[in-house]
C-alpha cells in the first residue's frame, strides 16, 4: 500500500509540476521557436534536464533534489490523502492556473515552521523579481520593445546573435529551475535513489516533457502568450536570463526551497508595468487588471496548499 502511495504521488506530481512550471522556464522558449519542431526544442530541454539530475545524483550520494529535501523527511506512515495535493496540482493545471507547486506539493511533507520559511522567501522573491523588472525595464523598454526594435529583429537585423543568445539562456534557466523544483518532484520518492530507480524516473519525466511539448505548453502557457513581445526573440531572451539570473542568487542564498512561480509572476508583473509606463500608457489599466489577476492565481494557490495541508492532516489524525 505505500508503495502504490508513493510512486502514484511521484507520477502525479511528476506531470503536474512540469506541466504546470513549464511556462516559467520554457513558455518564451517555446513561443519564440514556434517555426521549429517540438521534437527538437525537446531534445534540448531534454538533455540539460538529464545532465542536471544525474550531477545530483552522483556528487550527492543519490539525492537529486540538490539538497532541498534535507529537512523534509520521508513520512513514517503513508497515507491516501497524501494524494491530495498532487491531484489538486493536476486539476488546477489543467484549468490553466500557474499555482506555486512548491507550496501545494512540498507544504504536506514540511514542518508548520519550515512553511513559514518557504511562504516568507517566496514572498520576497515576487518582491524582488517585481522591482528588479521594473527598474530594469524602465531603463531599456525604449531601445528594446518598442514597435521599431522588435520589428529590427523580426527582420532580421541580429537575430542569429539573439536565437544563439536564447538557448544558452534557456539552458541556464532550465538548470536552474531544475535545481530549485526537484524537490516537488522526487518529494514522494526515497531521499537517496538507486540507479534503477534513477533511470525509470527520468524516463517518465521525458516522457512528460514530450507530451508537454508536442501541446506546446497547453492551456497554462496562456500565462505567457499574454504578455507584450513575449513571441520576440530578444524580449524572450531577455527574460530567460533575468529570471535564471534571479534563481541563480536568490534561489540559491540557502536551501530553503522556495516557490519559482512567484518569482516567475513577480517578473512579468514589473516588465509588464514598465513597459505600459514608457511606450503605452493608455493601456495601464489593463495591464493592471492582468498583474492582478495572475497575482490572485498564485494566491489562490497558496490558500488551496494550506486547506489541502489541513485536509490531510485530519484524515491523517483521525484514521
Amino acid at each position: 500500500m505505500e508503495i502504490s502511495i508513493m510512486l502514484i504521488g511521484f507520477l502525479l506530481a511528476g506531470y503536474a509540476v512540469i506541466a504546470n512550471d513549464v511556462i516559467q522556464t520554457l513558455g518564451t522558449f517555446i513561443l519564440s521557436n514556434k517555426n521549429y519542431h517540438w521534437s527538437l526544442l525537446w531534445g534540448f530541454a531534454s538533455v540539460i534536464l538529464t545532465l542536471t539530475l544525474i550531477y545530483s545524483w552522483y556528487f550527492n550520494g543519490g539525492d537529486v533534489s540538490y539538497h532541498r529535501l534535507d529537512k523534509i523527511p520521508v513520512p513514517e506512515q503513508w497515507h491516501w490523502s497524501f494524494l491530495l495535493a498532487p491531484l489538486a496540482l493536476l486539476v488546477l493545471t489543467r484549468i490553466g492556473v500557474p499555482v506555486s507547486t512548491t507550496f501545494i506539493i512540498l507544504s504536506v511533507f514540511s514542518a508548520q515552521q519550515l512553511i513559514g520559511k518557504i511562504v516568507l522567501k517566496s514572498v520576497y522573491g515576487y518582491a524582488i523579481a517585481f522591482v528588479s523588472a521594473f527598474i530594469l525595464y524602465v531603463i531599456i523598454s525604449k531601445k528594446i520593445e518598442s514597435k521599431t526594435a522588435v520589428l529590427q529583429i523580426q527582420n532580421g537585423n541580429g537575430r542569429h546573435f539573439w536565437i544563439i543568445g536564447q538557448w544558452v539562456s534557456t539552458a541556464f534557466l532550465w538548470s536552474q529551475w531544475l535545481i530549485q523544483d526537484f524537490a516537488n518532484i522526487f518529494v514522494f520518492l526515497p531521499r537517496r535513489l538507486s540507479i534503477y530507480e534513477l533511470f525509470l524516473s527520468l524516463t517518465f519525466i521525458l516522457v512528460v516533457m514530450a507530451f508537454i511539448f508536442k501541446q506546446r505548453g497547453g492551456k497554462i502557457q496562456e500565462v505567457v502568450s499574454k504578455k507584450t513581445n513575449t513571441q520576440n526573440i530578444r524580449s524572450a531572451t531577455l527574460i530567460d536570463l533575468v529570471y535564471a539570473l534571479l534563481l541563480f542568487v536568490y534561489g540559491n542564498i540557502n536551501s530553503v526551497p522556495m516557490s519559482t512561480t512567484w518569482t516567475f509572476i513577480g517578473l512579468l508583473a514589473g516588465r509588464e508595468l514598465a513597459i505600459s509606463y514608457l511606450l503605452n500608457r493608455s493601456n495601464i489599466k489593463g495591464v493592471t487588471v492582468m498583474v492582478r489577476n495572475d497575482l490572485f492565481k498564485v494566491i489562490t494557490g497558496l490558500i488551496v496548499s494550506i486547506l489541502i495541508v489541513f485536509l490531510i492532516r485530519y484524515f491523517v489524525s483521525y484514521n
